[in-house]
């Protein structure tokens, strides 16, 4: 079987999808006391690991199949069995001997760790072609995220409303007030990089704990808030070295891409 739960989709939604999940779990993680030992230990990694299990289950809840081993998980999915329990261990305990795992069960407890139980509200600054396109991308909403207002500070965009939700454009200049009147938790920076930090430090000050940073550019970012930052530019000049410097080995096991190297290598960097 062809493994959906990594191709499906756009590069973009999929690292989308990944990052708005580890900042959920970030905030799932300094609510929740009852887990502050085992998060120590918890990389990066692992809970981008648990958004790709997550994707996986969702896929065999559709085709109605009701309990899987971590053996029969990795063999469908060309994943790594052992990872797969290791990582489940830092949460609990899942399985049920002889069995292997409840496929509802464990997407329940998957979609609680990652803290998608719950809806989180989105605020992306940057009304441009990227934060429109975030902005009217319906997709998130499976996963309870949703975009609730957009910020720029050209006075062409403010007050326009954008999509077919009609998301309207505030001034940039009234994030500290929107962002918790509109019960914001999850910021997205899209503007351009020399405007980055400005637009951080007022997401900080508005209370916010969990932004995604599209802005090729360093941040400086007070303790107790998580940035996760995505530099297309760097994506894709990754991709030019491969180009110019093409693998040896012309079979490539279907699912196996940078990303799942990345994710399920024998070793975390």
């Amino acid at each position: 079987m062809r493994s959906w739960c990594f191709v499906r989709g756009s590069f973009l939604t999929t690292l989308c999808h990944q990052l708005f999940h580890h900042c959920s779990l970030g905030l799932y993680l300094l609510r929740k006391g009852s887990l502050q030992m085992k998060s120590e230990k918890i990389s990066e990694l692992t809970t981008n690991r648990l958004s790709i299990y997550l994707r996986c289950l969702n896929t065999l809840s559709a085709a109605g199949i009701k309990t899987i081993s971590s053996q029969e998980l990795a063999e469908q999915f060309k994943l790594n069995s052992a990872q797969i329990r290791k990582d489940l261990w830092y949460f609990g305990e899942f399985g049920v001997r002889g069995v292997g795992y409840f496929v509802e069960d464990l997407r329940d407890h998957i979609t609680k760790i990652l803290g998608l139980d719950k809806p989180h509200r989105v605020a992306i600054v940057g009304a441009g072609r990227l934060g429109t396109a975030l902005a009217n991308y319906k997709g998130f909403s499976k996963s309870n995220f949703t975009v609730v207002g957009l910020f720029d500070n050209d006075r062409e965009k403010i007050g326009r409303r954008i999509g077919t939700d009609e998301i309207l454009v505030h001034d940039v200049r009234k994030i500290e007030r929107i962002v918790p009147d509109e019960a914001v938790d999850i910021g997205v920076i899209a503007v351009p990089a020399r405007a980055a930090q400005s637009v951080l430090n007022q997401l900080m000050s508005a209370g916010l704990k969990a932004v995604l940073n599209f802005a090729p550019a360093p941040l400086t970012v007070r303790r107790g808030v998580k940035v996760k930052t995505v530099d297309l530019t760097t994506s894709l000049e990754s991709l030019s070295y491969y180009l110019s410097h093409p693998l040896p080995r012309a079979v490539t096991t279907v699912g196996r891409n940078s990303q799942f190297e990345e994710l399920f290598g024998e070793r975390e960097l």
